[in-house]
Order: C-alpha cells, then structure tokens, then sequence
C-alpha cells in the first residue's frame, strides 16, 4: 500500500510509521509540528530525547535501507495544500493522527479549547473533502478514543464497537433501529472525536468513503521492535500532566521514586493497549477497508480494562514507591465498571499484548535510564474541568471572592 500518515511525528504516528515501513508499505509522512511546539509551550518535552523528524527519517534509512519522505503542512488550515498532496501522492491508505490528543491539555483554558476544536474537526472535515476531489477511492483509518461512550452510562452493558440497536418511542409510535452508540465526551479533545463520528457518518453515506474509525483505549509503553533498532528512532515518553497516559506516568514517577499520583479514589476503570499492540492495529485496519457505500467500520482498539488504582497498587508492589491521592481535577465519575467488545481487530489477527506479559520492566527501564531529563514542576496536572468559585468571573470581568 502507499499510506500517507498525517501525524506521523507523533507518539502514535511515529512507531506507525516505522511499523508500516517495515513491512513494505510506501509510507510518507505528513507533520506540522504541533506537538513539538507544545513541548516549548508546556516546558516539558519528551523524557526520552527525541530527534528532528529528518534525523529519524535519515536513522530509519541507513537501519532499514527503507526511505520514509515527509511533508510539512498543517491539515487543519492549509486546504490547498493538503488536497494537492492528495492528488500527487494518490494514497491508498491516509492514517489520520493529525488532532490534538491530550483532555487535560484541552481543558487548560479557553485559547486551548477553542484550538482544539478548530484543529481537530477542521483536520477531519479538511482530510474528507480533499478525499472526495482527490483519492476518493482511498481508505480512511482514523484514530479515535474510547472515550466517545462515556463510562459508567448503562451499567451492565457491553461497550459495543461503535453501534447500538436501540427502540425509538414517539407517541404511540415506535421504530427499532441501529444508531451510533450515544456519544458522552468528558473533556473538550473527546467532543471533537465524537464529532469526528457524524462526520464520518455524513461523507460515508453521501459521498461512498472507506472509513474506519478505531476507539483507542490508553496507550502505555513507548517502544517498538523498530524504535529499539537505533537510539535516533526513540519513541516519544510523555510523563507530563498534559499529555502523559496513566500507566506510563506511574511507571516515570516510580523510577525517580515520585508518589504514584492517584486521582480522586483511582475508581476509574479505562481500557488500555500497548503500543506495539496500537501500529499492529492500524495495520490490520488498514489492509481490511470497508465497502465504498458502507457504513463507517467502528472497531475498539483496546486489549484489556484495569482500574486506576489497582495499577497503581500494581506499580507500587512492583517498586516499593508510595502512592499518593490527590483531588480528582477532571468532572466524572469516581466509580465505574468498563466492559468492552473489541471482537473485530482480535478477528484481523490481532494477538494481545497483556500487562502480565511483562513489558512494565522494559517500560521502567527507559523511565529510570533518562529520569534526569525530568521537570518535576509538569509531573502534576493542573488543568481542571471546572473552577472553584473564587475562579469564576464575577460582573465587570472581576474575580468573584469565595464567601461572598
């Protein structure tokens, strides 16, 4: 296949694309940047040293003798551009990481939120007009979140891949029907996914595109069996409190010996996958598209489901390391139980990736082998999902005291 990965900087789209490569697919990269810049913004770059995208491009040809071009251009706002490349490059694939990923980091402020929601659905809306003057035959795979369906909702029903049969009621009148599953984002980042969702929905049934949409679980680990091949080609490791995943954070804070930092009564249950487990996906994705005419192919990409607190028991038992309970920043439930179908991409082949299979210990082992390039001032999150009252703008743009 020729793929294009717009994002293939990224945390995601890096190992992607490397693991593409690798297995003989042409694979050019499409990148503005954006993270990077992030990095600057936030004071808190990867704990691993990553390099320039030209660096890695050049590393990954002299390791594998493969070349992997790349293309700077910012999906969300360069129109133009982006659909020339379409036309030039004549993709049979477009691996769509190009958003903005991280809830804390979209509900930092309103100026984040707003660009969120620009560069997210202006990326996807852009990315399927393009398709439609230009590679209309391409096959869309699009990373999505779990995090589209909400947890704790219908307590005792299996999360579906996507879809839902449900009996509308109107008067006497009813219909039965299948539906999106109802969406119920939590932060700003998963309500630009869920409207990713009528997206898709829109442009597969008007215009005939091939669209997979895969609701991801949390990503843990950072290493690839291509990553591991030359230092040039380490993965991203975001321990931030942006940008950095559960697990991973658990992992850094116990190897500089930082309390594991649990949020609220750690009752959330999330669905997680490794990241070797995540460029398998895409690719399994990949090679299977959907039918033109077909509905959007919804499929969860997760491979087991594991409470916040019991990982963090798990890593302090591991590590001899404390763990610390800290006020919940986000709005949702302290409680939850997570019951997930991922049947479609264990149907493509996928062989899991588990917790018990031990790669915690390689993931610790990168952790403690660079912990001096830490901030311990960005361990903490500090973005919240709503402000105390002393936050909120009192008449005349003035700060309203608590108490008043």
């Amino acid at each position: 296949m020729r793929v294009l990965v717009l994002g293939g900087d990224g945390f995601c789209g890096w190992p992607t694309s490397l693991h593409l490569s690798a297995r003989g697919h042409d694979v050019i990269i499409i990148d503005n940047f954006a993270r990077r810049a992030a990095d600057l913004e936030l004071g808190a770059e990867s704990l691993t040293p990553i390099r320039s995208l030209p660096e890695r491009v050049e590393a990954w040809r002299q390791c594998a003798g493969r070349r992997i071009p790349t293309l700077e251009l910012d999906v969300a706002r360069d129109y133009d551009g982006l659909e020339a490349a379409f036309r030039r490059l004549a993709p049979d694939a477009i691996i769509h990481f190009a958003e903005q990923r991280a809830a804390p980091y979209s509900m930092k402020s309103p100026r984040h939120k707003r660009y969120t929601v620009d560069n997210n659905v202006n990326a996807s809306h852009a990315v399927l007009c393009a398709m439609v003057e230009a590679c209309p035959d391409a096959h869309l795979v699009h990373l999505g979140t779990m995090g589209v369906y909400g947890y704790g909702k219908a307590r005792g029903l299996r999360i579906p891949e996507g879809y839902v049969e449900a009996t509308l009621h109107s008067g006497q009148a009813a219909a039965r029907v299948e539906m999106l599953y109802p969406a119920d984002p939590g932060s700003i980042y998963h309500m630009t996914k869920c409207l990713d969702q009528l997206l898709f929905a829109y442009y597969a049934k008007n215009d005939g595109l091939r669209i997979t949409d895969l609701h991801q679980g949390i990503v843990w680990g950072t290493s690839t069996p291509e990553t591991d091949l030359d230092e040039r080609l380490i993965n991203r490791f975001d321990y931030d409190g942006d940008y950095g995943t559960v697990l991973n954070r658990f992992l850094m804070q116990a190897a500089i010996g930082h309390p594991l930092t649990v949020h609220g009564v750690g009752g959330q249950t999330r669905a997680f996958i490794h990241i070797r487990d995540t460029v398998r996906c895409i690719e399994l994705a990949a090679l299977t598209p959907p039918g033109r005419g077909q509905r959007v192919r919804i499929l969860n990409q997760m491979t087991e489901c594991h409470r916040v607190r019991d990982l963090a028991a798990l890593v302090s038992t591991m590590t001899g390391v404390p763990v610390q309970a800290r006020d919940n920043p986000r709005r949702e439930a302290a409680e939850n139980d997570l019951d997930v179908e991922n049947a479609g991409l264990l149907g493509l082949g996928l062989a899991p990736t588990r917790l018990s299979d031990g790669l915690m210990h390689e993931v610790m082992a990168v952790a403690r082998r660079y912990a001096h390039r830490c901030n311990l001032e960005r361990i903490l999150c500090t973005s919240r999902w709503t402000r105390t009252p002393r936050e909120h703008p009192a008449p005349g743009g003035r700060r309203a005291a608590a108490a008043e």
